[in-house]
């Protein structure tokens, strides 16, 4: 077995036991508490947390998870796994099933193997950068058949808050609100939808997995500012994220900075 296959191996044996962990706590009311200005966690977030920890990373190898006090000896790692336990925890205590497991390895800061499970739906999907992406599950979406509509997915909390007012009566778009932006951008890597991008700030571990997943396919993926999306920062946070299909780019980025509307960072 090769070294990467050996990392694949290791990321799907803790998506797989993770999964196991959320669909324990499914189906029953879940309690929360609030993180100051980062919404709900639950016992599961914590549960699945200490569970990846304890598989994925080996001697020499960094550490960035949403739900683990930030150690800056993961600066001087080549090697860093970077997760989110769950992305879309709102959605999980709601019982919607719009939320995920996000596992990314990183090195030099180039993300070279991601992965995104739903225990709801059953989706997963795998891969990497030269590796090709597996999918499990079935991801097809509720979007309209045929016609020249450019699929795009959007935050729901967007959505909500008037963010996406310009894109949703963009007569060349239709736009499905969806939770967990780790899974909006592996179902993008799947070809379940074109392009999803979100106007608010995002961390590392919401898009690491899913940028591995659409560098896999040969996708485009940036944020505001950077000539490169680089990862294991000091400060692991982007102004913006956006991601489409290979083809799809320049139809995304032309929504993006439409000057009649819609509010990209710049």
């Amino acid at each position: 077995m090769t070294a990467r296959a050996a990392d694949q191996a290791r990321l799907c044996d803790a998506l797989s036991q993770a999964a196991l962990v959320l669909r324990r706590y499914a189906g029953s009311p879940i309690s929360f508490s609030n993180k100051r200005g980062h919404g709900p966690v639950t016992a599961a977030d914590h549960e699945v947390d200490d569970l990846l920890r304890r598989i994925l990373p080996l001697d020499g190898e960094g550490w960035l998870s949403e739900e683990t006090v930030d150690d800056e000896r993961r600066l001087a790692c080549r090697r860093v796994w970077i997760v989110d336990p769950i992305d879309g925890t709102r959605s999980f205590v709601a019982g919607r099933p719009e939320y995920s497991i996000s596992i990314a390895l990183v090195e030099d800061g180039v993300p070279v193997l991601g992965g995104v499970c739903n225990p709801a739906t059953g989706v997963t999907v795998v891969g990497g950068p030269g590796l090709g992406i597996e999918v499990q599950g079935d991801p097809k979406l509720p979007f309209r058949e045929g016609g020249d509509v450019m699929r795009v997915l959007a935050s729901r909390s967007e959505c909500r808050c008037g963010e996406w007012d310009h894109w949703l009566a963009h007569g060349n778009v239709e736009v499905l609100p969806i939770s967990s932006v780790a899974y909006k951008l592996a179902l993008v890597a799947a070809g379940a939808a074109d392009a999803t991008w979100t106007v608010w700030p995002k961390s590392e571990w919401d898009i690491a997995a899913g940028l591995a997943l659409v560098r896999a396919i040969s996708g485009f993926a940036f944020a505001p500012g950077m000539h490169d999306v680089v990862l294991n920062r000091p400060q692991p946070v982007f102004r913006g994220f956006a991601a489409a299909g290979p083809l799809h780019k320049e139809r995304m980025l032309r929504l993006l900075h439409d000057p009649s509307g819609g509010r990209w960072p710049s």
